[in-house]
């Protein structure tokens, strides 16, 4: 008589947490985003903050002023190649929710903003790094300013929003808006949309 011993040798990374909400937080510049991610994880929320301003300041590093206007494809691919990764350590997070600052998609919508083609992995991203909520910040005049990073002005911050509006939208997301107000009670509406006290 043979005996089979069965070894099991599955890891998180072969079956990922089905159970965490993988939910983005996404809008143009200047709309607060940020400082709601900063609030989420005052309260002890798991959040994965936006990665943009280090591939910058990286690029600034090496004389490069503003890499995603000088190269833009490859200010994307970098940008690409972090989101990914932030999407894959999610997978195995054990905490519920994972809040993202920005998802894949962001990045299609500011290569279109800037009109410029990029490869299919890009879209293919899009349809692998599948998010379960998106909450979606309008540009607000009242607080927002530029910076060395942030360049844009209003105007290109609403093109932006439209922009990110028909990404996500072309990839079957329904957008939840984020109404203006503080940014505790923001935090507040994003939590109470997803049942969360």
């Amino acid at each position: 008589m043979v005996v089979f011993i069965l070894i099991p040798i599955f890891t998180a990374k072969i079956f990922p947490n089905l159970n965490t909400k993988r939910i983005v937080i996404t809008g143009g510049p200047g709309t607060g985003k940020s400082s709601i991610i900063n609030d989420l994880m005052q309260r002890g929320f798991t959040c994965l903050e936006e990665i943009s301003r280090d591939i910058i300041l990286e690029a600034q590093k090496q004389g490069i002023e503003q890499l995603f206007l000088t190269n833009p494809l490859l200010f994307s691919e970098r940008l690409l190649d972090g989101r990914k990764q932030q999407y894959t350590d999610a997978l195995n997070e054990t905490a519920n929710p994972v809040f993202f600052d920005r998802g894949v998609p962001d990045i299609v919508a500011y290569m279109d903003f800037k009109g410029e083609n990029y490869p299919k992995h890009f879209t293919d991203a899009c349809k692998d790094c599948v998010y379960d909520y998106v909450f979606i910040l309008k540009p607000w005049q009242a607080i927002y300013t530029s910076d060395n990073e942030r360049y844009e002005n209003f105007n290109e911050a609403m093109q932006i929003h439209e922009h990110l509006l028909n990404t996500y939208q072309k990839y079957d997301y329904k957008l939840l808006d984020v109404p203006f107000d503080s940014v505790e009670n923001r935090t507040d509406y994003i939590l109470k949309t997803l049942n969360i006290h």
